[in-house]
Parts: C-alpha cells; sequence; structure tokens
C-alpha cells in the first residue's frame, strides 16, 4: 500500500511537471464556465462538513462568513470588528463591549446585542456542545446586555488571550436559539455577518457559492464571487489548478514547485505555525505503559532529511508546539538532536533491550506503535513513511495504517498530527492541559497545566514568555507529540489574481490566507 502510494505520487508530479512546460491556466470546463466568471475566484479548498464557527473553526469559510466581536489585524493582534470599542475594568475583571448599529445578518434581520448573550451562552453553558474550543471560555461567568447595542462579559479572573478569543464567530440567536446547535441544519446553510454571504452547497458537485455582502458594514470586497470547492486530495487540488477549474489552492512543497517558473501562475510562500508529527493517544495500552520513551525516539529521526526530502526545504525542524510563536521558541527545549549512538545509550537507560528481530523489547513488550494516517493528504503519508523508515533502521516499530478519516475508537495509538498556535499561545491550553476541551489525545502533565494556567493569567507580556519558555522545556522532557517539522504555507494561483498578503503568520493547514479577502481582485 505504501509503495503503491509513493509510485502513484511521484507519476502525478512527473505528468503535471510536463504538463506545466508549456501550459497556463485554461478556461474551466465544467458548468462554472457557462456563467459570468469575470470576478469569480475559484478556490480548491477542504472538505467541508459544517460551517459553523463554534464547531468548525479551523478553516476558512467560517472566517469570512461570520464575524466578531474583535477580529485579527495583518500582525495577528485583536482589534475591533462587530464592536466599534471596547473598556476593560481590571478591578471587575469586566469587558464592555459597544456594538456597532449598521450591522445586519444575511436575512436582513438586524444584529443586536442578544446575539452575542445567545452564542457566548451556548460556549459557556451548553453541555451537549461538541466543541474543541469551550475551554478557551471557561473564565466567562456572566455575559448581559444592559441595551440593544451593549454587551458586558465577567470574567472570575484575568485572561491574557481572552480579547482573541472574542474574535469567535458570532450566530443568529433568532434562527438557532431553542435549538440543537450540533445538528441543525444551519450549519450547513449558514446566515452570519461577514464580508461573504452563503448562496448554496452543492454536495453532489463539491462546491460551496458564496457572494459578496454588499451590505457588509465595513469594506465591501472587490471579488463579487467565491465558488470554494470541496477538495482532499493533493493531487487532484494541483490537477485543478492546471487544467482552469481552480484558481487559487494551497499545495504542499512539491507540488507548489511544479508551478515556480510558470508565467501563468503565482505562488505565495506564507509562514505559518503549522507542525507535523506523530500525536500519541496517551489513553491506548501502549503508551499507558510507555509514555516515558516517546520523548527519546526524537534522537532516531533525522528531522532535516524529511525537510529536504519530502518538503522541498519549506520547513524547519520542530521541537516545540509553540516554536513558531512569539511568547515560544526558547532554544533550551530543543534537548534533542538526531544521534543514533545517544538514542541507543538512552533506551538502555530506559531498559529496553534489542530482540532478535533488531526491535527493542521490555517487559516482554515490543516497541511497536501504530499511527493511523489520512491517505489523500500526500505529504502526511509521506512524512509518516519516512518517520517509519528512520524509526525501524534504530530499532522502533512504528506502523503507519492508512484511513479515509481518523477514527478515535478504534484502538490506535495516535495519529500523524498537525496543530497551530498562530495568535495568543494560549491556543495549546485546551490541546495540553488535562481534560481540556481538545485534548483528544488525552494528554496529562501536572507541571503543564500549572505553566500553562499561570500563562493564561498573568499580565505582564516578559512574563508570560518566560513562563512559556519553562512550558516548553518541561513539555520537551515529557511530550505527547513526536514533533517533527514546521511548513512553510505554499499557494499558487492564476496570475491575475492579486491582493493577498504574506504578512500574516498563518495557522494550520495554511488557514487564514483570506483574512484580507476584501482586498484581493481576480482578471482573467
Amino acid at each position: 500500500m505504501k509503495k503503491t502510494l509513493s509510485i502513484l505520487s511521484a507519476l502525478c508530479i512527473l505528468l503535471l511537471s510536463l504538463s506545466l512546460a508549456g501550459c497556463g491556466s485554461k478556461e474551466a470546463a465544467n458548468d462554472q464556465g457557462k456563467a459570468d466568471m469575470s470576478n469569480t475566484l475559484v478556490y480548491a479548498g477542504e472538505s467541508e462538513s459544517t460551517i459553523n464557527p463554534l464547531l468548525n473553526n479551523h478553516e476558512e469559510l467560517p472566517d469570512i462568513i461570520f464575524s466578531g466581536l474583535m477580529k485579527y489585524d495583518a500582525n495577528g493582534k485583536p482589534i475591533p470588528d462587530l464592536a466599534e470599542s471596547y473598556d476593560y475594568d481590571e478591578a471587575a475583571n469586566t469587558y464592555t463591549f459597544h456594538l456597532r448599529h449598521d450591522v445586519k445578518w444575511h436575512d436582513g434581520k438586524d444584529f443586536t446585542a442578544d446575539d452575542v448573550v445567545y452564542t457566548y451562552k451556548e460556549l459557556t453553558e451548553d453541555k451537549t456542545l461538541a466543541s474543541s474550543i469551550t475551554s478557551n471560555y471557561e473564565d466567562i461567568t456572566s455575559v448581559t446586555a444592559p441595551d440593544p447595542y451593549t454587551v458586558v462579559i465577567a470574567l472570575k479572573q484575568y485572561d491574557a488571550a481572552m480579547l482573541d478569543y472574542f474574535t469567535m464567530g458570532i450566530l443568529p440567536k433568532h434562527l438557532l436559539e431553542g435549538k440543537d446547535v450540533n445538528t441543525d441544519a444551519f450549519n450547513q446553510h449558514p446566515i452570519g455577518t461577514g464580508r461573504y454571504k452563503f448562496v448554496r452547497w452543492d454536495t453532489a458537485g463539491g462546491m460551496i457559492t458564496l457572494e459578496r455582502n454588499a451590505d457588509y458594514y465595513d469594506k465591501v470586497p472587490n471579488i463579487e464571487r467565491i465558488v470554494y470547492k470541496t477538495v482532499s486530495n493533493e493531487t487532484t487540488k494541483a490537477a485543478m489548478l492546471q487544467s482552469g477549474e481552480a484558481d487559487l489552492a494551497w499545495l504542499n512543497s512539491k507540488y507548489a514547485a511544479k508551478f515556480r517558473d510558470n508565467k501563468s501562475y503565482k505562488t505565495w510562500d506564507f509562514k505559518t505555525a503549522d507542525y507535523r508529527g506523530a500525536a500519541m493517544d496517551m489513553n491506548s495500552d501502549f503508551w499507558k505503559k510507555n509514555a516515558d520513551s516517546i520523548g527519546v525516539l526524537n534522537l532516531a529521526l533525522d528531522k532535516k532529511a524529511i525537510i529536504d526530502g519530502v518538503l522541498e526545504g519549506q520547513g524547519i525542524v520542530a521541537y516545540s508546539p509553540i516554536q513558531r510563536n512569539p511568547l515560544g521558541t526558547n532554544p533550551e527545549a530543543d534537548i534533542y538532536s538526531y544521534d543514533l549512538d545517544r538514542f541507543a545509550q538512552e533506551m538502555e537507560k530506559l531498559g529496553w533491550k534489542k530482540g532478535s528481530d533488531g526491535i527493542y523489547e521490555r517487559n516482554g513488550q515490543k516497541f511497536h506503535f501504530r499511527i493511523q494516517t489520512r491517505d489523500y493528504e500526500e505529504e502526511r503519508v509521506d512524512i509518516a513513511n519516512l518517520m517509519s523508515s528512520m524509526l525501524k533502521k534504530a530499532g522502533v516499530d512504528m506502523e503507519v495504517v492508512l484511513v479515509t478519516k481518523f477514527d478515535w475508537k478504534a484502538g490506535y495509538d495516535g495519529f500523524l498530527a498537525g496543530y497551530a498556535t498562530q495568535f495568543d499561545p494560549d491556543m495549546i491550553y485546551s490541546q495540553f492541559v488535562t481534560n481540556a476541551s481538545g485534548n483528544t489525545m488525552h494528554y496529562s502533565n501536572p507541571e503543564v497545566d500549572q505553566a500553562l494556567r499561570e500563562g493564561r493569567h498573568t499580565k505582564d507580556v516578559d512574563a508570560r514568555k518566560k513562563i512559556y519558555g519553562e512550558f516548553e522545556k518541561i513539555y520537551s522532557q515529557h511530550p505527547g507529540i513526536l514533533l517533527t517539522a514546521y511548513l512553510d504555507g505554499n499557494y499558487v494561483g492564476i496570475a491575475g489574481i492579486d491582493g493577498l498578503d504574506t504578512t500574516r503568520v498563518l495557522g494550520h493547514h495554511s488557514v487564514g490566507v483570506m483574512w484580507n479577502i476584501e482586498n484581493w481582485t481576480i482578471k482573467r
């Protein structure tokens, strides 16, 4: 299976190279070509199942359909959005937001403070909400609206990341109150207050159509329409760009390289906080017994070779989950380097001995664990396979299991993960604090819990940087993720697209590219 996928990947890259040598973007051959496409952007995006910022906060569409009290600027700092301004009462730990009076929902209804109250009560009071971000709001004690354009949010203590979390999209109370937010049809027919309005979702054709919001309260976008194609396969995205079926896509580094010398296309290289690594499920039987041996595996990985071989050099070696965050990057946490001799010494200290087959054993158990990897994510598959090969050489059997979708109940020992902390470092709180809402791998470390809680509730920036530096050192000793690399974000589009701004550091899967979509233009 691994060899077959690798051969197919190589063949697709070769065919793409040959076709791009003398070809530029062509007219779309499907139904989209029948419409007026002169001011339409066709974006080859990700697979989608829901468009609701409470449930799906890692994709592009919620950010351009919905608006938050705050939004991020080019430098990733929160600034007012639905709020014209805000006040913070330090003594009372209370935020007062003064809302815009000129905002309407996409269905024409007025946006008011009641919508804000409804949204944050869902986040803080609905115990059935299937959301990974609820831990971000655990300091909120009350949300009230003294009048239709004022919202008061009280906290039980100071929270350094709270303004960041107020960027989360607001939902319409008049459409969702009394309904199950997890399952309501609204999630496939969203109505927001943002720059673009939802028009239709063609599930059979894999297309979501949006139109610009002519009544948007801020700058109305230049591009009239966005056709968002729900695509998972990386080969398919590259082929769609080459054939003219898509105008813009995030591509892995190997595919992006094939477009760089073709004048019919542009490439944009973003810095991202997006890492890759094997995230271990601490609830699995294997890691319950052997979690003490995760960190030492770093010594058996030539991470630079992975970056050069899989990422075309488009990335950096990873040693910390907040390494590309302004408050991270503590060099004292970089305690592992590729060293097979040291790896063997450390394994011996941990009580591991090589068996007759060359695989380490301890207490009668082989060092064998299974990592699930989605088969359509070629870059992740290549990373996982190379990690497996390197570990096997060192005496550890990491089995790569290809799946169509992640299955958290199938008994795997982990998955080939990606995550990003591109804004406040507190973004990792929900992922690493014991029993937090995004802690799907059940990681638990009292010292990590203490550091992340302290970092969340500390005001001074320099003090916070020191705290997160300590977190990095603590985590490096007892990691839950075998980190490999941080990726660069490679976008490829037709030559007629202008306006993409590479100032901002992007997130997981290079999400955030549309942060300034209102300034983009397209010419064919």
